[in-house]
């Protein structure tokens, strides 16, 4: 049993709190934790300043760099009131880096949600390259879908199923990596998701034995 005493908040009793460490409650504990701790202090102490938080992970949008490290030694002190404290790796500041933008800095990409912000090459509505700051999927969300294509083992231990099988298996999973991080920069995920291709062509090789000399003609089967 903790008890969670946050500064600046009047209460009639102090409040206890049980954690639930890995338990179905933790999340929604700490969420709520960080609403008043965090959400609500934002809102009081920097009305101005934009910012999104999921669950314990955040961003805040600042408009110099100044500004930045002054709202961060803020945020610093006030999770330090909260007996909380940053992450020393996770937590730092960011260029948002593009064509206005052209600056020189050290970190200029950062990730959140599953997607990795950085500079990238975009196309303007005159056909005009230039350079966005803009998201696409993460190298890690990229490879946690390599690993269950990989788990998947549809091949070696999927080859006795109907191709309307496997269908019904798969459709929902990929149709949800793409609806999520097809809808950023798309041209990334589709290029994850080329595993899938393989490895849907690896199975019909495996299963149909007319497709096991054509290796080149095989990934078109889930195209």
């Amino acid at each position: 049993m903790t008890r969670l005493d946050l500064p600046g908040i009047a209460r009639p009793h102090p409040a206890e709190v049980t954690f639930c460490v890995r338990g179905v409650a933790s999340p929604l504990l700490a969420n709520l934790f960080l609403h008043y701790a965090f959400d609500l202090w934002m809102h009081r102490k920097f009305p101005s300043v934009r910012f999104e938080r999921y669950a314990d992970d955040a961003i805040v949008h600042c408009r110099s760099e100044e500004e930045a490290r002054s709202v961060l030694e803020a945020i610093r002190g006030r999770f330090a009131e909260c007996g909380l404290e940053l992450h020393p790796e996770k937590t730092r500041i960011v260029y948002c880096k593009d064509t206005e933008r052209p600056g020189q800095h050290g970190q200029i990409k950062f990730d959140f949600l599953g997607y990795t912000f950085q500079p990238r090459r975009a196309k303007d509505r005159w056909g005009r390259f230039f350079t966005s700051f803009l998201p696409a999927i993460s190298n890690k969300a990229a490879k946690a879908i390599r690993q269950t294509i990989r788990d998947w083992r549809m091949a070696s231990t999927r080859n006795h199923q109907r191709l309307e099988d496997l269908a019904r298996f798969t459709n929902p999973v990929v149709r949800g990596w793409m609806n999520y991080y097809g809808r950023f920069y798309c041209s990334k995920c589709v290029q994850v998701l080329r595993h899938f291709n393989e490895a849907l062509a690896r199975w019909a090789r495996r299963k149909f034995t007319r497709f096991r000399r054509r290796e080149r003609e095989c990934p078109e089967i889930g195209g």
